[in-house]
């Protein structure tokens, strides 16, 4: 596979300011980068706080030593800190924002997860190309109260370098065990390798996204209704201040890591530069003034400062179609920018080689038609409601598949393949530009069609491909697909 090898980047004149998504390894507040102008209040004064919450803090990092990571967690119920409040929550390590994983491509990750929590949970490692099979990401795991399961996850040198996600699986519970804070982030270094050397030791930033309901002193998690008011958080904070210097180009891995709502992201005064789209370095960087993040989709972007000022990380107005949801404009965070400024840097163009299907071998075609019953209540992959004992699909390794996913509903669907990563090839006819077309989680319009083609490679085992709205997974929009090993007489093998 091709698609994660290091390519020298080239470098094009940006002018103005630039958002853009990217990775570069390392944490924390290193130097600063942020927006244009044009939308900006006056800088703050020296020694005022800025009118917003408190500085943005990156997650604590569980980092992987000589080839291994080692990580212990535990889920429990606790009373924490969510956003402003103190509320009780379903918590990894004992914080609504759990560490974040960081390994490198060829590292094994030793996870035991501990439940303590009286349901039934597991744990998936959104988008990392592992095995599908046991100890590895088993979504068919069931672990119960007081038992403990020992994950191991070999990712294979040629792993993609990006953001990813981990969460809680369990089936028909996802929805309120994630919405209760069973989600974190991880991240496969390496990203900054494809990045011109100026760019190498920029600041990073996770900027993850979760929301929480409240009932009484707790996170709501049922009944959860998507459309209901909701409370926002980067990292567990409502409305951080992220610093920047004029000039300065930082790296922001954005990742809606909520059960099920959308964000239109927007950056008053910017655009965003993508780099890597659901933890794949894209081919061609692009820039955008706003992103549409689904439930369970990550961007890593290049962000620089503009001139001294204050401005807003907002989600714009978002409706989903007559039979989902309509999102508010909501503030996330709040951007100051001041400091010593500094040169601002080229930003690339070029950023990694990886597989084109556009010309490949296509072994099978599927429709897979997303549907659901008037009243909400019921979702279906083919008109079928999940069952974990059924093989709905079967794909066989080394081979390309080309995938229609047909949305006949009124109401937009995020649809995922756990494993291997796709290339999309079209959205309701338009074709998708090959440059930036990899990912493992997309947007099916209402009454709309998506075209994909997936290459299975190295893994067999069941898995499953799904809606990652959770409420819609967990209510049957959920089929399995088992990758099994080519028959000797296969041909074309």
């Amino acid at each position: 596979m091709t698609r994660s090898r290091i390519r020298s980047a080239l470098t094009l004149p940006v002018a103005g300011l630039l958002l853009a998504t990217g990775w570069l390894a390392g944490c924390g507040d290193r130097t600063p980068a942020g927006d244009p102008a044009g939308t900006r209040q006056p800088a703050p004064e020296a020694g005022h706080d800025p009118p917003a919450g408190p500085r943005l803090q990156d997650p604590p990092e569980l980092v992987s030593r000589n080839g291994l990571l080692k990580a212990a967690i535990v889920v429990e119920r606790r009373k924490v800190q969510v956003g402003n409040r103190r509320l009780y929550a379903t918590t990894y390590n004992g914080a609504y924002m759990p560490p974040t994983l960081r390994v490198r491509p060829g590292d094994r990750i030793d996870l035991t997860l501990t439940n303590r929590i009286d349901a039934d949970t597991n744990l998936h490692t959104h988008g990392l190309h592992v095995s599908p099979r046991s100890p590895s990401d088993d979504v068919f795991v069931a672990l119960k109260y007081k038992q403990s399961y020992h994950y191991r996850y070999q990712l294979p040198f040629t792993h993609p370098t990006g953001t990813f996600w981990y969460h809680s699986h369990a089936d028909m519970t996802s929805a309120p065990q994630v919405a209760g804070g069973e989600s974190g982030v991880i991240v496969v270094d390496g990203l900054q390798q494809h990045l011109p050397p100026a760019l190498r030791g920029i600041t990073e930033h996770t900027i993850a996204f979760k929301d929480f309901q409240v009932e009484g002193d707790s996170i709501k998690t049922h009944p959860l209704k998507i459309g209901s008011p909701t409370n926002r958080t980067v990292n567990g904070q409502q409305n951080p201040v992220i610093r920047i210097r004029p000039g300065e180009t930082q790296l922001w891995r954005l990742a809606n890591i909520g059960a099920n709502i959308y964000y239109k992201l927007h950056l008053q005064g910017s655009r965003f530069r993508v780099i890597a789209q659901d933890g794949v370095p894209v081919r061609t960087a692009y820039d955008q003034d706003t992103i549409v993040i689904a439930a369970g989709a990550r961007f890593d972007v290049l962000v620089q400062g503009g001139p001294p000022g204050v401005t807003r990380l907002e989600t714009l107005p978002y409706d989903t179609g007559p039979a989902g949801n309509k999102f508010p404009r909501a503030d996330l965070a709040t951007v100051v920018t001041g400091g010593t400024p500094v040169h601002r840097a080229t930003l690339p163009t070029d950023i990694a080689p990886h597989e084109d299907l556009s010309h490949a071998r296509i072994a099978a075609r599927r429709t897979v038609v997303l549907t659901e019953n008037k009243a909400g209540t019921e979702f279906y992959i083919n008109g079928r409601m999940y069952d974990p004992h059924r093989t709905d699909f079967t794909g066989t390794l080394d081979t390309v598949e080309e995938w229609t996913v047909r949305n006949d509903t009124d109401e937009t669907h995020s649809f995922h393949i756990h494993t291997n990563e796709f290339q999309l090839m079209s959205v309701d006819g338009k074709p998708h530009d090959p440059s930036h077309a990899w990912y493992d989680t997309i947007d099916v319009p209402v009454r709309g069609k998506a075209v994909l083609r997936i290459h299975y490679t190295d893994f067999t085992g069941r898995t499953v491909v799904h809606c990652h709205i959770l409420n819609h997974e967990d209510m049957g929009m959920m089929a399995v697909l088992d990758i099994v090993a080519p028959r000797p007489d296969s041909p074309g093998k």
